[in-house]
């Protein structure tokens, strides 16, 4: 049980972080196309107060939009929220405190949104964690997947008439949720979702991030059908040198920074893929897709498992407490 439990997924996800790894230490990032103003539209980002969220809110208030920046850091918020005024004149942000590990507090966020009777144009699903020792939010939910996940399908399916109202053709609505290449070495345990029975917090990292996969390839799959003008894409930022990774052991931690410093990418770096997905043109219509290094990328493939897709949104409902469409 603990070989297959906690030895397995400790193993696996360091193989994905190797052969991202020498990926980059082969291949440059992809620059940024010049992407087209986004006067009048509204985003939303998750995590969006420091790392990768911070420099795909600041980006994308550089380029015209209303940004409001989610989060539970009430003192950085109000510091990234003032250096993005400071910077970007065309722009607006905000910052809103939202918990993430909360349902409650997700739900009272989404309402008090629509109060405000402002169109949602870009959801941008960043916030995450890693390698967290075993604990549960209050809701009982596995941090990992709460946090990850859980808070972001109950986000995303609670703003979703919104997102459907403010997308047109030509101008369709966009949907970004931060995935990472450890989704590959994922696995999802339906009758364990929460690791009780033997806990790995590399398991339990994979899996949240396989879990965003799957729930961007069913929802785009339902949009599709409805006939919306709302896209979702998964994005995979590759190794980025955040706070993400202070949660390693120490021998790891040692291990990282003389590595982290050579072949991981800045936090500007690793947010291109977002604003790619959230604001390029060449994006347009284009949704269900993994992508990696600006390019559309085949994703593992239980993540293409519409069985799987399925059985995960329907108990994502239920956990949630979401009617299921």
């Amino acid at each position: 049980m603990w070989l297959q439990s906690v030895l397995l997924p400790l193993l696996r996800l360091y193989m994905c972080g190797i052969k991202v790894l020498i990926y980059q230490m082969f291949n440059k990032f992809f620059t940024l196309p010049v992407l087209p103003k986004q006067n009048g539209r509204v985003a939303i980002v998750t995590g969006g107060t420091r790392g990768m969220g911070f420099e795909t809110a600041r980006h994308l208030a550089s380029l015209g939009m209303h940004v409001i920046i989610v989060g539970n850091e009430r003192e950085e918020g109000k510091a990234a929220v003032r250096k993005i005024q400071e910077e970007c004149s065309n722009g607006k942000a905000e910052f809103v405190f939202v918990d993430l590990t909360s349902l409650k507090s997700v739900r009272q966020f989404a309402q008090t949104f629509k109060d405000r009777r402002l169109p949602l144009h870009v959801l941008v699903n960043n916030a995450g964690t890693m390698l967290v020792p075993e604990r549960q939010t209050e809701d009982g939910f596995e941090f990992h997947f709460c946090l990850n996940y859980l808070s972001h399908f109950l986000l995303t399916n609670l703003l979703l008439d919104v997102l459907k109202r403010s997308g047109r053709p030509g101008c369709c609505s966009r949907v970004v949720n931060m995935s990472s290449a450890t989704h590959y070495a994922g696995v999802i345990h339906m009758d364990d979702l929460n690791r009780r029975v033997c806990y790995s917090s590399h398991g339990a990292y994979a899996q949240s991030k396989l879990a965003l996969v799957l729930f961007t390839n069913y929802l785009q799959e339902q949009l599709t059908a409805g006939g919306f003008h709302v896209i979702v894409n998964a994005v995979d930022p590759g190794m980025v040198d955040t706070a993400l990774y202070d949660n390693l052991w120490t021998l790891a931690q040692m291990l990282k920074r003389p590595i982290a410093k050579v072949l991981f990418r800045t936090p500007a770096e690793g947010a291109a893929i977002s604003i790619y997905a959230a604001a390029a043109a060449e994006m347009e219509g284009v949704g269900g897709c993994y992508l990696y290094n600006g390019q559309k990328t085949r994703s593992s493939e239980l993540s293409y498992d519409p069985e799987l897709q399925a059985k995960l949104w329907k108990k994502s409902c239920q956990l949630t407490g979401l009617q299921e469409d």
